[in-house]
């Protein structure tokens, strides 16, 4: 029982490894094979082989064969036109692709400025507020000084006055009932 166990752990185990390995290189086939079957299919001209030092050994007949030899060479220089034209094109590109990150780069550096200007002002009413609070805590605490200076001597004066023989003396109030 136990051998069977190990036996189908093995070929479960093959058989993921295959699943994964699949998994890993069929799209990479699929794209290489799809590429060369679309390069086939699109070109209009085979690849040439454009040695001018060698001879053909057998040579077909402009009339008979679709490709010459002359046909290769004007697409070729066709081919030259284009790839001016196409880099003349990825140039232009380039062109507006660096103007519009110069116009990015300005904006972005506007924006920083005008961030700046923001942080700037804040921080002065930041610091208009602070030393308006530090004079309020001066004046409350200034307050609070003179206040218990003035308890104190209220104290020390009602202590003298105790001593000179004031007694404190409550107010009754007198209703008519008591009359």
């Amino acid at each position: 029982m136990i051998r069977r166990q190990k036996k189908t752990a093995k070929v479960v185990t093959g058989v993921m490894g295959l699943c994964i390995l699949a998994y890993i290189t069929v799209p990479s086939l699929h794209w290489h094979l799809n590429e060369t079957i679309e390069d086939s299919l699109h070109s209009s001209c085979p690849p040439c082989v454009c040695d001018c030092s060698s001879q053909p050994l057998l040579s077909i007949p402009d009339g008979l064969s679709n490709h010459s030899f002359l046909d290769c060479m004007r697409r070729e220089e066709g081919s030259e036109e284009s790839e001016s034209g196409f880099t003349e094109m990825v140039a232009e590109e380039l062109k507006l692709r660096e103007a519009q990150a110069q116009e990015d780069e300005w904006r972005a550096d506007r924006l920083l400025l005008d961030a700046k200007k923001a942080a700037s002002q804040y921080q002065k009413e930041a610091d208009k507020c602070s030393m308006g609070m530090e004079t309020c805590e001066l004046a409350r605490e200034k307050s609070e000084a003179t206040l218990d200076e003035q308890r104190r001597l209220s104290y020390m004066w009602e202590l003298r006055a105790r001593q000179n023989g004031w007694k404190e003396v409550t107010n009754v109030v007198v209703s008519s009932d008591n009359l």
